[in-house]
């Protein structure tokens, strides 16, 4: 198969498109003249050439890690691919309202999207702790890595759910959203979310994956079932 380029125009914000959709998902980050992108740099499946690969002092090839690239004064792309099978999806930050996303599921992102650790909204959930969640906020693009394929649940004023937290990608910061133990008898972990439970109230929008990430990587670790 023949990939066509697709030129942004200068001065556009990053462009994505998607391809092997939903099972095996590849991001292209369309780049114009000049223009940076931040990304996993061991996601990193290819660059049309030119493209400048600034990684992360530290770490090795295979960690997870961000890398800056930047585009030559002709434009280029950057394809990118996570590690396990399943679909992509991009959110579009418009620099009000900010989202929580699982820590891990970031692919790649504008250069103008930023993490923020110290986001308050967390101190509810977590308290002190770093947990499951990472807050991001800013204007543009954000590809996240989907364990299987991703389910839309759009929650009306007064709507509730509940979801377990290996299979919560991502929702929007101004949805209501409490942290309880599944049980008192259970080990609990705000670190991985093992042991509690989410419950949501609208309105406002979660993305939600059918796969358990940490399970299909134990899974694929002991060969996939296969002896």
């Amino acid at each position: 198969m023949t990939l066509s380029m697709i030129h942004p125009a200068e001065g556009l914000a990053v462009q994505v498109r998607t391809r092997h959709t939903p099972a095996f998902g590849v991001a292209r980050l369309l780049l114009a003249p000049g223009e940076t992108v931040q990304a996993d740099y061991a996601a990193m499946l290819a660059t049309s050439y030119g493209v400048l690969v600034a990684p992360a002092r530290g770490g090795a090839r295979g960690k997870t890690r961000r890398a800056v690239f930047t585009a030559p004064p002709e434009g280029g792309w950057v394809d990118v691919s996570p590690a396990l099978p399943g679909d992509l999806h991009t959110l579009e930050l418009d620099g009000m309202a900010g989202w929580c996303v699982a820590r891990g599921s970031w692919l790649a992102s504008a250069a103008t999207v930023r993490a923020d650790p110290q986001w308050p909204g967390f101190r509810g959930l977590f308290g002190a702790d770093v947990g499951f969640l990472e807050h991001v906020s800013g204007d543009g693009a954000m590809v996240l890595a989907c364990c299987g394929s991703l389910d839309v649940v759009t929650l009306e004023a007064g709507e509730l759910i509940t979801v377990e937290p290996s299979y919560l990608l991502a929702y929007g910061e101004q949805t209501q959203c409490r942290l309880r133990a599944v049980s008192p008898q259970l080990p609990q972990s705000v670190r991985s979310g093992e042991g509690l439970l989410l419950d949501f109230a609208g309105p406002g929008q979660l993305l939600v994956q059918t796969r358990n990430a940490r399970a299909m990587a134990a899974w694929l670790d002991n060969g996939g079932g296969g002896r």
